[in-house]
């Protein structure tokens, strides 16, 4: 009991040793000009959940494929690998804070020559010897060394966490927009479907003129390249369609077979999609607090920042300080016998002298590491600012276009009636309805890409403004 008490008290002086102020300097966030509000202008607006933002489109398979991507993507399973990563190199950085406690027991066998004059008259050439005890040693941080170690430490820890969320809403973001490709290139596919049905029955309507000597053989090829055309549509819209399935369920995180005969799921198609589009009634203006890119990148800084600190305590003193107590003897059986108590007491100060400048060297580049750190800082954060302007002109855009596209829709249509009403009576020739045709069929195509365009630019705002994840989810 009395060796025990020993220790501890010896620990216990040590670590009153400790307390003294860290050298380098202390982080502080730099100082950027931010927009005070962020404005919504134009569109329909609702109150949104930043949380889950996907909700708003009213799909149950959207979730179900968000949930699903949550559990598998081999994405946030490396991201969190790198996370256990981190959290164990921060372990081992605070546990150099403490001192350090070993258990030894020891035995020895040795002959001495009897020939070499190193033995005592009558002595026993053969020897043993027998040591149990316990040592410590701790290093007295002075300067801040290793507190400034375990500062940066925590900060990697919580740059990889919020690394780990920048992946999640990224996915989220990715997962959303696909999907809505996904179903616009189903709109597409089924667009196109029509359009060589269409064209088809054109083929068979002029090939039956033609036979009849009612029209041209001009007609009859005009009908034939437009029917090959629209299968050519079909080809290209499958190929869309397949292309996106099988990126989804990559993001899915399915296995390869599944990945090579892709199922994916459908809800709602575009236009359901569409209808409830809505921006957001009010932005979250604390962007620099939410984006978890930004704060995974002012969590490098800090790090680089104690780095500094770390680095300059290389040109104080160190103190270590080291203990031990145990018994040591001859004969195994009286190892532990109160006259075999031994134990010692030990201080080591070192003091850098001369290093031909590798210390300095190693200051510049934890300085140099710093500067490097800020301007991902402010790239970051400039980034996050331009990312919301251009998703509100972007979502601002398309629904102009959106709404211009619709007009020229209704006109078209209009077009197309009165060009084959003309052709019927013979005012016009097969031509003009041919284009009236094609012009239709461009614009409901682009109308289609508008509505997805219009969804991604809204699911980029949603994570331009750092939705998709909880904040309070990282403490610190």
């Amino acid at each position: 009991m009395l060796k025990t008490q020993f220790i501890l008290s010896t620990i216990v002086a040590s670590l009153a040793l400790a307390g003294c102020a860290s050298v380098g300097p202390d982080y502080q966030r730099p100082q950027l000009e931010v927009p005070a509000k962020l404005d919504v202008t134009g569109g329909k607006a609702a109150n949104t959940d930043f949380v889950q933002w996907w909700s708003a489109f009213s799909d149950p398979v959207l979730l179900d494929l968000i949930q699903e991507a949550a559990k598998n993507n081999q994405d946030l399973l490396l991201a969190t690998g790198r996370i256990e990563e981190a959290r164990a190199l921060a372990v081992g950085a605070k546990s150099n804070r403490y001192p350090s406690v070993d258990a030894t027991l020891s035995g020895s066998k040795v002959r001495t020559s009897e020939t070499a004059g190193k033995l005592g008259a009558g002595a026993e050439p053969v020897s043993k010897d027998f040591q149990l005890g316990l040592t410590a040693s701790y290093e007295v941080d002075f300067w801040g060394k290793l507190s400034r170690a375990d500062e940066a430490a925590k900060a990697r820890l919580f740059a990889q966490e919020y690394n780990r969320t920048t992946v999640q809403t990224s996915l989220f973001s990715n997962l959303a927009q696909s999907y809505f490709a996904l179903r616009a290139a189903d709109a597409q596919l089924a667009l196109a479907q029509a359009t060589y049905q269409t064209r088809t029955e054109n083929l068979r309507l002029q090939q039956k003129r033609f036979a009849s000597g009612a029209t041209g053989e001009l007609d009859l090829h005009q009908a034939e390249s437009e029917a090959a055309a629209a299968e050519v549509s079909v080809s290209q819209a499958k190929l869309a369609v397949s292309n996106l399935e099988s990126a989804i369920a990559v993001l899915l995180g399915r296995s390869p077979a599944a990945v090579a005969q892709p199922v994916i799921a459908r809800g709602n198609d575009i236009q359901a999609l569409y209808q409830h589009l809505s921006l957001p009634a009010d932005l979250p203006s604390d962007v620099l607090n939410r984006r978890p890119d930004i704060l995974a990148a002012e969590q490098t800084l800090v790090a680089a920042n104690a780095d500094i600190g770390q680095a300059k305590a290389a040109y104080f003193p160190s103190l270590k300080l080291t203990t031990g107590i145990g018994y040591e003897s001859r004969v195994f059986k009286d190892l532990v016998d109160p006259t075999s108590l031994l134990w010692n007491l030990g201080a080591n100060l070192v003091q850098p002298v001369f290093r031909a400048g590798a210390i300095g060297a190693v200051v510049s580049g934890a300085e140099a590491r710093k500067t490097q750190a800020t301007a991902q800082y402010v790239q970051a954060v400039q980034g996050a600012f331009r990312d919301v302007h251009d998703a509100l002109s972007s979502a601002e855009s398309n629904e102009q276009i959106y709404r211009a596209n619709l007009k020229r829709v209704k006109a078209l249509k209009d077009s197309q009636r009165l060009a084959e009403l003309r052709y019927k009576n013979g005012y016009s020739s097969y031509l003009e309805v041919l284009n009236a045709q094609r012009d239709l069929a461009a614009v409901e195509t682009a109308l289609i890409d508008t509505q997805r365009a219009h969804l991604s630019a809204v699911v980029s705002l949603y994570k331009a403004v750092g939705g998709g994840w909880e904040v309070k989810a990282i403490s610190q």
